[in-house]
């Protein structure tokens, strides 16, 4: 019966039907752009891999191979300077731990200013903010070229550095915990007619303080791969004994150096994670 009905269709009753339902039989319009932005998305790719000369990657010369055999190839390790390689180390540790443990206090001071709940005059709220978004906008690396413009080649650049930019992100991350804090906790602290400074001790803190310790543990682990990379620009830390390695051609200690920066970031990754179970109260799955 079915069959028949549907032989018996007119071509007006087709039309019909696509005028009163275009969805179902598709728009030519639509089809037509939907090829147009797959042919310049496809063509812009191929014009990438064109212009990026990404077809270097394919043609390996003696020198590249030969760089990458030494990664593998480790010669003459009783010669190795290890006290320079793990003074370094914990110089890029101590710069990271330094550089977030100020910009955790420092953002958490900062961030009740930018925050609704606990700022009610915009224009301040409105001026924190954007000077957040200034240094928060900037990385960190361009951040360590200006302070090791102003304060001279050395950890210090790195630590300035890594503070300034942590400071910026941790504020903007913990104003949006203030404003998501249960209000009737504070609205008690309040009525019993605490002082502004009390409120937030007892009323903003202790809701807070679960996510202000994962923030800044894991602010600290991001720090450490970030102080690795300050060094280059002559901050300091492991990241100075990596390029002068790497300048020298000893690529096996390039390897040695990147691999104990691997173990160190995987040993901080655990006892963060330990620490973050111990404060916040994670039960173990």
């Amino acid at each position: 019966m079915s069959a028949v009905k549907a032989m018996t269709v007119s071509a007006a009753d087709i039309a019909a039907a696509r005028a009163q339902f275009p969805d179902a039989f598709g728009n030519p319009r639509a089809r037509l752009f939907t090829a147009i932005c797959w042919a310049l998305a496809l063509g812009y790719f191929g014009w990438s891999l064109w212009y990026f000369e990404f077809w270097k990657l394919f043609a390996f010369n003696e020198r590249a191979i030969r760089m990458f055999q030494h990664f593998f190839v480790w010669e003459h390790m009783g010669e190795w300077d290890y006290a320079g390689i793990y003074q370094g180390l914990a110089e890029t540790i101590a710069m990271a731990f330094l550089g977030t443990l100020l910009g955790s206090v420092a953002a958490l001071l900062i961030a009740f200013a930018a925050a609704r709940n606990t700022m009610p005059r915009n224009i301040v709220r409105h001026v924190v903010r954007r000077f957040l978004d200034l240094l928060r906008g900037i990385d960190s690396l361009i951040w360590a070229l200006v302070f090791v413009r102003a304060v001279g080649l050395g950890p210090l650049a790195g630590v300035l550095s890594i503070f300034v930019s942590d400071t910026g992100t941790l504020s903007k991350l913990y104003s949006e915990a203030i404003e998501n804090v249960d209000r009737k906790q504070v609205e008690g602290i309040r009525s019993t007619g605490a002082s502004p400074i009390r409120i937030m001790r007892f009323g903003y803190l202790p809701q807070i303080s679960p996510v202000f310790i994962s923030l800044s543990l894991y602010s600290f682990e991001s720090s450490v791969r970030s102080a690795t990379i300050l060094g280059i620009v002559g901050a300091g830390g492991i990241g100075k004994v990596l390029v002068d390695r790497f300048r020298a051609g000893y690529f096996d200690q390039v390897a040695f150096v990147v691999l104990n920066i691997l173990i160190c970031v995987f040993v901080i990754d655990w006892l963060s994670g330990k620490v973050r179970a111990h404060f916040i109260g994670e039960k173990p799955h």
